[in-house]
Order: C-alpha cells, then structure tokens, then sequence
C-alpha cells in the first residue's frame, strides 16, 4: 500500500533532518510530506534541500502564516488524499515520536482503519518528563475517556496510523479544534464512524531541542472542547 507521513512543522529546522532521515533509513519506501507553517527558522528550506535528494520521497506543503495545528493537519491529510496514499501517518516533528514503530504502525494497519500509539497500554512509557507533566497527561487521558466512553488508553497522542478510507468518512472542513483537542476530536469521530481502532505501545520521548508549542490557551480548548464532543456532529 502506498503510504506517507504528514508532519506539520514550525520553527523545527534543527530536528526536521534527523527525523527525516530516520524516517528513510526505517522505512525506505515511505514517503514524507511536511506540512510547514511559514516557519521563521528556515525549516521549509531545510526540507526543500532534503526533497531535493530524496527522489520524490520528500515533499514540502507550505503554508502563509501558523494557523493551528488542526488546520496544518488538515491541510496535509487533503493533500496525501488527493495524492491517493492508501495509508496516511501522522507524527510530531520534535523527535518526540521514533520512527523505529513506522513499520508496526504499517503492519497494523493492515487489519483496522485507524492505529493509535499509546504511552500508557502498558504501564506508563515517557522518557524525560517531570512527575507533575505526567500526572497532568495522565489525568488528562481519564478525562477524556470519561467524558467521550473511548475505551482507549491514550486519547491525547498525536503518532497514528490512518487508512484513507477512515480519513475519507470525516468531512475535515468542519473540524473545530485548532490545537491539541484535534487528536481527540479526530479519534472520536472515527469511533463514531464506525471505524475499526486498535493500540498499539509506544516510547515517547520529550524534545531535547526547541520549545513545546503546548500554550495555557490550547490547554483550556482542551478541557472545553472535548466537553462539547458528544454534542457536536459526528
């Protein structure tokens, strides 16, 4: 199945390489499209050079201004729809997410429409965060599984595994989150597509370079947003 990974970035010049480069060491046959929005820092450039080498394999997806993560992500899952991949990934760019899963994801998604990696299937599985962040995060994954009935271990994740067919059910010109509440509001309306969801365990890795993009204001989207969730269209 053709495949690709849409990664959205912003000011990530200084991990985009090293993540694309694993990326093609792991998975040679796996195309990137990074999703960048007008990033300052010069990462549409880097990737643009990285493209240059990769025979096609590397693609950039600029955009004018920083408009939210939901929207980059939008953006890039249209994109990889009208390219017709079959099997669409999507990850962080801050080396947060290593791509040494990409093949698992693949093997998974054989069998369901949408594979979700998960830091809590087993145990608790987050390198370099301090107590409160994870407790935080933690709470935050009851939270939403409280509020939506997901029965799924980690609701808040952002490495995923789609089919297109799974992707083509959700019209995504209505999504209404912006930030971070998009990996929620994006998994409940599968689940209540009917979509055939499965975890898989995964390693996540706090950044070591750069500045999280997560703000008070995404925070507060979250908590509210994810209570509208039930009254919202599916």
């Amino acid at each position: 199945m053709r495949a690709v990974v849409v990664i959205p970035t912003y000011n990530e010049r200084q991990n985009i390489s090293a993540l694309l480069r694993a990326i093609r060491e792991t998975v040679p046959e796996l195309d990137a499209l990074v999703v960048d929005d007008n990033s300052p820092d010069g990462t549409g450039q880097e990737v643009l050079e990285l493209g240059a080498q990769s025979r096609g394999r590397i693609s950039l997806l600029p955009r004018q201004q920083k408009d939210g993560l939901a929207r980059a992500y939008a953006v890039g899952f249209k994109e990889a729809l009208a390219r017709e991949y079959e099997v669409i990934l999507q990850m962080d760019a801050d080396l947060s997410h290593d791509p040494s899963y990409l093949p698992e994801f693949l093997r998974q998604i054989e069998s369901c429409d949408l594979v979700l990696g998960s830091r809590y299937l087993r145990g608790v599985n987050v390198v370099n965060w301090d107590f409160k962040r994870l407790i935080l995060s933690k709470m935050a994954s009851l939270y939403v599984r409280w509020v939506t009935r997901m029965p799924f271990s980690d609701l808040t994740g952002g490495f995923k595994c789609w089919r297109r067919e799974a992707l083509e059910k959700i019209d995504l010109d209505k999504i209404f989150s912006s930030g971070y509440l998009f990996q929620i509001e994006m998994t409940w309306k599968a689940y209540h597509k009917g979509c055939r969801i499965k975890e898989i365990p995964i390693i996540f890795y706090e950044r070591e370079i750069g500045r999280s993009k997560i703000s008070v204001k995404i925070i507060l989207e979250a908590i509210w947003g994810v209570l509208s969730l039930p009254f919202r269209s599916k």
